[in-house]
């Protein structure tokens, strides 16, 4: 079991894996909001760099999968820990994750991306030795679903 020192540990360098050591999130702007096991979250502010249709205002398609992608590997990665603490390797004084890569992503284009900021949030539906399998939700600061997504990853 790992202690409440450790959880913390854990998150902290999950966040900053997840906000500051991947150029492409640093760039969107995900920042982990919730790291609960519960109920994690992925938020995000709108801008024009994120625009993908000039006319419409509305945000990018590739920016929607994205922070859904985001979103499966963050709750992929708080269930291993959730799951089996042996999976919490402590090297020199840190957390040392394990190796999860996406092999499909499905996205469901619901609505236009419309806010000024969006918040994904998702949740584990099968973790198996090999493969995990995660459903994930965006939504709009007005509470509107924008996306949905399924996602299948390697684990190990």
């Amino acid at each position: 079991m790992t202690t409440k020192q450790q959880r913390a540990q854990l998150a902290e360098q999950l966040k900053a894996i997840f906000e500051e050591h991947v150029p492409f999130n640093r760039f969107v702007g995900f920042k982990l909001a919730s790291l609960d096991p519960k109920k994690p979250k992925v938020r995000f502010e709108m801008r024009p760099e994120l625009i993908g249709n000039p006319q419409r205002q509305i945000l990018h398609g590739g920016v929607i999968a994205s922070v859904l992608d985001l979103m499966a590997g963050v709750v992929i990665h708080i269930a291993l820990f959730e799951k089996d603490s042996e999976h919490l390797v402590f090297k020199d004084g840190k957390p040392v994750f394990p190796n999860i890569g996406t092999i499909d992503l499905r996205v469901d284009y619901l609505r236009p991306g419309r806010g000024a900021w969006f918040e994904a949030s998702g949740q584990v539906v099968r973790m198996g030795k090999r493969i995990a399998v995660a459903h994930m939700r965006l939504e709009s600061d007005s509470g509107e679903l924008i996306a949905t997504g399924s996602a299948a990853y390697v684990v190990g």
